[in-house]
């Protein structure tokens, strides 16, 4: 099963991300972290996300370009977190694949896909603020708004997590 949780920013959606990838399987869990410790505030947010984590039985893999070369254990719930830092990464790091960022986003995940029982994607939300942005920042939002598309099309289930309460675009929950 693979799901895609959406939201923006401070949203809830890792809380309700590691609860669903708990909820998935008793067996090997593993946090693929997206994010590079590059000063303080990303430090004290990475963190935060393993306080939350702790005690979760996730094994943490960090990957910060290249996804498809992670290998999780065998028949393990894969939590990914988080898309967005992933796109930054492989559009503006000397290792990232700059134009090609979302084939190998997309193909980085579909790897995962096979290499796993169940996989869980954590992304934010784009352009709810508006898209009067320019250059860099409008190339990024476009890049991760189709990203987030091709996700979501291949996913089992998506959900939407505003303030803190998902709702189900696609998958089991829908209309419940």
């Amino acid at each position: 099963m693979t799901a895609l949780v959406i939201g923006g920013a401070a949203s809830g959606k890792s809380a309700f991300a590691e609860q669903l990838a708990v909820s998935l399987s008793d067996g090997p869990r593993c946090y693929i972290a997206t994010m590079q410790p590059f000063d303080g505030e990303c430090r004290a947010r990475i963190q935060r996300h393993r306080e939350q984590r702790a005690g979760k039985g996730f094994a943490t893999l960090e990957c910060f370009t290249g996804l498809h070369r992670a290998v999780p254990p065998e028949k393990s719930t894969v939590l990914l977190e988080c898309v967005s830092n992933l796109a930054a990464n492989e559009l503006y790091s000397p290792d990232g694949a700059g134009d090609g960022a979302v084939e190998a986003i997309v193909e980085g995940v579909r790897s995962l896909r096979r290499r796993c029982e169940h996989l869980v994607i954590v992304s934010n939300e784009v352009f709810s603020g508006g898209s009067s942005y320019a250059g860099d920042t409008l190339h990024y939002l476009r890049v991760l708004a189709q990203v987030n598309r091709l996700l979501a099309q291949e996913a089992d289930e998506v959900y939407e997590i505003v303030c803190g309460l998902p709702i189900c675009h696609k998958g089991k929950g829908v209309g419940a």
